[in-house]
């Protein structure tokens, strides 16, 4: 094969590689030129919840689809990021922006080293689920009491990161404009999270899921790439606190509670397909959606949410991203992945 042949089959490999990141990209960025109209912020704001939430929901399947650990502390680690930047920039006086990077950090080392922890103590997935749920409760007792510090229950605001110039190029608002950030976040995290997958980690983060003891007796080291998951997946969730804080205008403890954060990142990841690419972004688009057109359903509204999410789990019970892939692959009967319940076992 010539040369010139090689470079043309190498980037064909690429683009067949990275094609589906570019097309849910593409997807996403014209989103909204058709759901949002002109002067709605709500449905704006929509649009960027449903950014935040997807980035969660990718970091979770990172540290507990790939390696069996599952934090319910996301929306405490969401809270650190949040507050990190934003108590930073106030006593430091410079741009939040340059404190975001820190955030990551922060909130990275806390999951560094809980990871370490459980794993070196070799915590079953419910333990690390217990201790971590324990760490959720105890940072949302800070949050609130703590209130010379966060203000308490009653928050802070927060517009340190508005992206005027952004949104003056675009012709759109402060939201629209901190959509296309975080649509340009949420790609880079899917090229990361592709890369990672096909590099020595991923397979390293096989191996442990399906079975440790066999991992460590190849010379996989269990602790340092279950350390390296924990780290990735909560120095993510840390850069998405202050964004996230900056969408809403405010930082509130209320936020970052479990039932705001953890149990829709959960179901999002479920339900939107585990150890898939597209499928948290998928699972977000969905929970969120299904959420919004239920707001005039009144008090009914989580009682018709738990039964939509049982009648969509009964269906899609790997998740959609796997079943829509089963369906064009004509692969139905077949067995797919391991379920969720089974990583609970």
């Amino acid at each position: 094969m010539s040369e010139t042949a090689a470079e043309d089959a190498a980037l064909d490999g690429i683009v067949r590689e990275y094609r589906d990141i570019g097309i849910t990209l593409a997807v996403l960025a014209v989103l909204p030129a058709f759901v949002v109209e002109a002067g709605m912020t709500y449905q704006a704001r929509l649009l960027v919840l449903f950014l935040t939430f997807a980035s969660l929901t990718i970091a979770l399947n990172v540290v507990f689809g790939h390696t069996n650990q599952l934090f319910l502390f996301v929306g405490a680690l969401t809270g650190i990021g949040a507050y990190t930047t934003a108590l930073l920039a106030d006593s430091l006086g410079v741009s939040a922006w340059l404190l975001v990077p820190v955030s990551g950090l922060v909130a990275g080392s806390i999951g560094l080293l809980v990871s370490y922890v459980s794993a070196r103590r070799g915590m079953t997935v419910i333990v690390i689920a217990i201790l971590t749920l324990a760490l959720q409760l105890a940072f949302g007792e800070i949050f609130v009491g703590a209130r010379d510090i966060t203000g308490g229950s009653t928050g802070i605001p927060f517009r340190e990161l508005e992206v005027e110039f952004l949104a003056t190029a675009l012709g759109e608002t402060g939201q629209i404009a901190l959509y296309y950030v975080l649509l340009a976040f949420v790609g880079a995290l899917l090229v990361g999270y592709r890369l990672m997958m096909n590099s020595k980690y991923g397979f390293a983060f096989k191996a442990i899921r399906q079975d440790e003891i066999a991992a460590e007796s190849v010379g996989i080291d269990v602790v340092k790439y279950k350390s390296i998951a924990g780290f990735a997946a909560a120095a993510v969730i840390g850069l998405v606190g202050p964004l996230y804080a900056q969408s809403e205008g405010y930082i509130l403890p209320s936020m970052f509670a479990f039932q705001s954060i953890d149990v829709l990142v959960l179901v999002m990841l479920v339900l939107g397909g585990m150890r898939t690419l597209i499928g948290p972004v998928v699972g977000a688009g969905v929970i969120i959606y299904v959420n919004e057109i239920l707001q005039d359903a009144g008090q009914w509204r989580t009682a018709i949410l738990g039964g939509l999410l049982i009648a969509l789990f009964l269906y899609f019970r790997e998740g959609i991203v796997p079943k829509v892939r089963e369906l064009r692959n004509g692969e139905l009967g077949v067995s797919a992945p391991g379920s969720v319940l089974d990583r609970l076992r």
